[in-house]
């Protein structure tokens, strides 16, 4: 049966079975039921997202894993609602360690068969180079202190990108982040150089949306738009994110509408071929230029 687990209750069952293997290494999801004392599986069910446990089994799963007071405080929220609505995770600030707020990133492209990413203002963090990411974060005034574990758990997010069943990404870029000074040119030079290497890729799409198209999905707003294998049980998932805040859909009434922009995205891009020779064009006059 598909689409039985929203965004939500699956990222607090994925954040519950890291810890639980974190903290608890030698457990295991039957074992968990025997400690909690509750009937098989009903924690396997709860670390899927297939059930969602009340904050009191939250709080009893993670004393028993011995996880952190901190964390612990924020898996019990979670629950309180995890209903199929629009979920808002917020950023705890921009100087401050918030890698929280990633998990429910990293759950899907984790579990994802497809990812369509729409990018009218920066190249896609599935396709940053570390560099390009260090700037972006820096730039943005982010402490120096955390941008080495930002930029860490940024490019760790690629890493679905080459496991053994990889993610098909088509990342739809407006022609203009091609000419940007982020990093500076050398910086940028080799982020387009990354992204003429990535796009050889079999599960890799990188398609260029020209400056004269007449209209770019992405002028609404950056989006990404994830599809599952039938085995994962959800249906697409919509991620809208911004500076401070990242907002999941997976209505289906919801998702729709970001479905037929990635359907229009791909009507006004460039070829892939088309796009490779603009890319390469590009680092030839900036390393003429140099």
């Amino acid at each position: 049966m598909a689409g039985t687990r929203g965004t939500k209750a699956a990222t607090l069952g994925a954040q519950m079975r890291e810890a639980r293997r974190q903290y608890l290494p030698d457990s295991t999801a039957r074992s968990m039921c025997d400690l909690l004392g509750v009937k098989h599986p009903t924690v396997s069910r709860w670390e899927t997202g297939e059930r969602s446990p009340r904050p009191e089994d939250v709080a009893a799963y993670l004393t028993a894993v011995g996880t952190p007071a901190e964390l612990r405080e924020q898996l019990v929220e979670m629950p309180r609602d995890t209903s199929r609505k629009p979920w808002l995770t917020m950023s705890v600030g921009r100087n401050q360690n918030d890698q929280g707020q990633y998990a429910a990133m990293l759950e899907i492209e984790r579990t994802a068969k497809d990812l369509i990413h729409v990018a009218p203002l920066l190249v896609p963090g599935l396709l940053q180079t570390p560099e390009y990411a260090r700037a972006l974060y820096l730039e943005g005034g982010v402490l120096p202190d955390l941008v080495d574990t930002r930029v860490a758990v940024r490019i760790g997010r690629q890493a679905a990108l080459i496991r053994r069943d990889p993610l098909s990404l088509r990342a739809f870029i407006w022609e203009p982040v091609l000419h940007s000074l982020l990093g500076g040119e050398q910086v940028m030079t080799d982020q387009l150089a990354h992204l003429l290497e990535a796009g050889q890729r079999d599960n890799i799409d990188v398609r260029i949306i020209p400056t004269r198209a007449r209209w770019n999905p992405g002028w609404e707003g950056p989006f990404s738009v994830a599809t599952f294998p039938e085995a994962v049980e959800r249906e697409p998932v919509v991620q809208l994110e911004n500076k401070v805040s990242a907002l999941y859909l997976d209505a289906a009434d919801e998702v729709a509408p970001y479905l037929a922009a990635g359907v229009r995205a791909e009507k006004v891009a460039m070829s892939s071929e088309a796009s490779a020779e603009l890319i390469a064009n590009v680092i030839d006059g900036k390393e003429k230029a140099s």
